[in-house]
């Protein structure tokens, strides 16, 4: 039976920044759930440090990443990181609103608000640019239709002032899409997608068609493996785990498709990151998707 590798090679984001196909997404340093305690910082910086070391090359954080009382992710990836490798391509998210008291964000940031909090995430991570930028207009887990334009083109005037190299949109849907493109070019989309819940198949299609990157959030399903009978048989034929075919299908989805996942343990990265040498056959993609 033919083989087919699922996590190969590289994307250019906006056409002219190169990054692996296989990231880290810095929301579980913090804290493993919403509702948890603070993890461990110095567990945090051996992550960060151990995930560049085996190639990671794109990373995903945002300013609303924090414990309460406890470490904070843009904190730690400059704490770890800094000065940064060449090649190190950083991205946040700027939009939702999270208040002192708040365990996740609770609202939104009106367009005035912007600017400032794009500024936030340069000094927290000690940069005098953003590699990439998502706009989030809705909250934590509930899409929202309302217009983009006006907070889009706060982050496009960003851009043009040599601040922002890239722009993208989190927790959008395709109209929202079109209305951002009608300002400045969006390199990169991050909703919420699994291979167990293809749920944004038509917004990937455009992503392919377009050539926009597809990053999204929640690649093992959320706060917990999804617990998926085709996916365990899978794991089992292959020799590998859960997590890991999870990850290797979402990569042999859709040659714009990059993985983020996250998590507050070094032996899970190591497990996540192995997953780019997870080889799934015609057979088991069939499966995954249908």
């Amino acid at each position: 039976m033919t083989t087919q590798t699922t996590t190969g090679g590289h994307f250019d984001l906006g056409g002219d920044l190169g990054v692996a196909r296989m990231g880290f997404g810095a929301m579980r340093l913090p804290q493993s759930r919403l509702d948890g305690p603070a993890n461990d910082r110095g567990t945090g910086l051996k992550i960060l440090r151990r995930a560049v070391e085996l190639g990671v090359d794109h990373i995903d954080t945002a300013a609303f990443y924090y414990a309460q009382g406890g470490p904070a992710a843009n904190e730690m990836i400059r704490a770890a990181l800094a000065p940064y490798p060449d090649g190190l391509v950083i991205a946040t998210k700027v939009g939702p609103y999270r208040g002192p008291d708040d365990t996740h964000p609770t609202g939104t940031i009106p367009a005035s608000g912007l600017r400032a909090e794009v500024e936030r995430n340069l000094r927290e991570l000690g940069r005098d640019h953003l590699d990439l930028v998502y706009l989030r207009p809705g909250g934590l887990d509930t899409p929202t239709d309302e217009p983009v334009g006006e907070r889009f083109a706060v982050l496009a005037a960003l851009r043009d002032e040599g601040v922002i190299r890239h722009l993208g949109l989190s927790h959008v849907s395709a109209a929202q899409l079109a209305e951002a493109q009608e300002i400045a070019p969006v390199a990169a989309i991050q909703n919420r997608f699994d291979i167990t819940k293809p749920r944004d198949a038509a917004l990937l299609a455009v992503c392919e068609r377009e050539e926009i990157a597809y990053a999204p959030y929640f690649p093992l399903g959320g706060f917990g493996i999804p617990d998926d009978e085709r996916v365990g048989a899978i794991a089992a034929r292959r020799g590998a785990t859960v997590a890991q075919v999870l990850l290797a299908g979402l990569l042999a989805l859709s040659p714009v498709m990059l993985a983020i996942p996250g998590t507050g343990s070094p032996a899970h990265l190591e497990e996540n990151l192995a997953a780019a040498g997870v080889v799934l056959t015609p057979d088991d993609l069939a499966v995954l998707r249908g």
